[in-house]
């Protein structure tokens, strides 16, 4: 499948993957939705994840993984595949790095088709979202030492605003704590993964009169 509307969208309202340098600064951040919260002054790790974009039959999917409970920190959370930067790697380079070590996804099924916004964390890391194609599904393998579970979840989906959801919670010490969710039958999607979606959506839709019906418009072209 095509589906050449969605595919043109990404291309024309995303950045350029040659416009990346290391000076990029932050578009979105964990702090959008706790504005009162101390932001110390700091230098952010550059890191890099991949978003991939499926070209299904039966509508666009984009591709996402299930943390390994094993891990030091973000055990069994919802994320792309990614990491920081190694030295001289640019955002692609590590996108696409990353997602060969996590799943094994072959760098040469992707196309990357451009950058979403930079998305600051509350852990210190600038993470730059490579938006890639993949005309068909791809064949995957987890590394079980990183990994627990790849799945994908309809574009249809994520670009829903009712979809979108502001949860919180409260931490041992501090303020409350306000992130976006948006879970997808029995996995919880939220924290940065779904506010670089959230920041997705903005930059395709945003400046749409009728974004839900622009996105389910781009989905239904690819069945057709």
């Amino acid at each position: 499948m095509t589906c050449s509307s969605l595919k043109a969208r990404l291309e024309a309202r995303l950045d350029p993957v040659s416009a990346w340098s290391p000076g990029r600064t932050a578009g979105r951040s964990d702090y959008d939705l706790n504005p009162g919260h101390s932001r110390p002054a700091r230098e952010l790790r550059p890191a890099a994840v991949l978003v991939p974009v499926i070209a299904r039959a039966e509508g666009p999917s984009v591709l996402l993984t299930r943390r390994s409970d094993s891990l030091a920190s973000h055990t069994g959370q919802i994320a792309f595949a990614g990491g920081r930067l190694d030295p001289g790697e640019t955002a692609l380079d590590a996108a696409l790095r990353e997602a060969w070590e996590e799943i094994a996804l072959d760098p040469a099924v992707v196309e990357p088709l451009g950058l979403g916004d930079p998305y600051e964390t509350v852990t210190g890391f600038l993470v730059t979202p490579v938006v890639g194609w993949l005309a068909a599904p791809p064949q995957v393998t987890p590394s079980p030492a990183e990994v627990a579970e790849v799945f994908e979840a309809p574009w249809n989906f994520l670009m829903d605003p009712v979809n979108h959801r502001r949860d919180y919670y409260d931490p041992d010490t501090g303020p409350r704590r306000w992130f976006w969710a948006m879970p997808y039958r029995e996995r919880y999607i939220w924290g940065a993964t779904a506010g670089i979606l959230k920041g997705l959506f903005a930059r395709l839709y945003g400046e749409e009169a009728a974004p839900l019906e622009a996105a389910q418009a781009d989905a239904i072209e690819c069945a057709e």
